[in-house]
């Protein structure tokens, strides 16, 4: 079975259900397709122009309880990163040397802006996953800059917007969408049922 995963480097939602479904993998034997995407594009595809959840402090303050429930019913840390300008390691995902370790790139990416705090756009943080992942981190800074990277991102980005998708995290099988980190449950239903046919 493969789960297509749609996610956005800014969400903290995307990084628990990456968490969760990292898991459920290993556990099932269930393949993930990792897409980043452009969160704040697929949202204004389908009229959501209303303010961010960072800009209504009365909501934020909820957030944060509520992502730090989720965190320690995880057992992973989250720290707020400084900024959410996540695009570049987002086209980080379509870096050639990237193709069959995306899982390790995802999760290195997220621990260190989601876990550690680091923020998404520092060179520092983006060097910091090269050197972990072993690639020249030169070259890699320099792919996520490039027309070619920013394509790959723009098309993944398109594709999920011609597939429904409005949000992150979003995973998918099939013809069938679950949104949100609080709906693994019922993904994990499904497949099972898929599996025992």
């Amino acid at each position: 079975m493969q789960v297509r995963f749609y996610f956005d480097f800014l969400s903290p939602y995307a990084y628990l259900a990456q968490h969760r479904l990292k898991n459920l993998s290993a556990s099932h034997g269930w393949q993930i397709d990792f897409r980043s995407i452009d969160l704040s594009h697929a949202k204004r595809a389908i009229g959501n122009v209303g303010p961010a959840n960072r800009d209504m402090p009365v909501k934020l303050t909820y957030l944060a309880k509520d992502l730090s429930r989720w965190a320690d019913l995880y057992g992973i840390p989250l720290t707020f990163p400084p900024n959410y300008n996540s695009s570049s390691l987002n086209v980080g995902l379509y870096y050639e040397p990237c193709k069959g370790c995306e899982a390790e790139y995802v999760g290195t990416a997220y621990g260190l802006v989601w876990g550690l705090g680091l923020a998404p756009d520092d060179p520092k943080t983006l060097a910091s996953v090269a050197h972990h992942m072993n690639w020249d981190s030169d070259d890699f800074i320099e792919f996520t800059q490039s027309e070619p990277g920013l394509q790959a991102y723009r098309k993944s980005t398109e594709d999920a917007i011609a597939q429904h998708v409005f949000g992150v995290p979003t995973m998918a099988v099939g013809n069938e969408m679950w949104w949100g980190n609080d709906r693994l449950f019922l993904l994990e239903e499904h497949l099972m049922k898929e599996t025992s046919k």
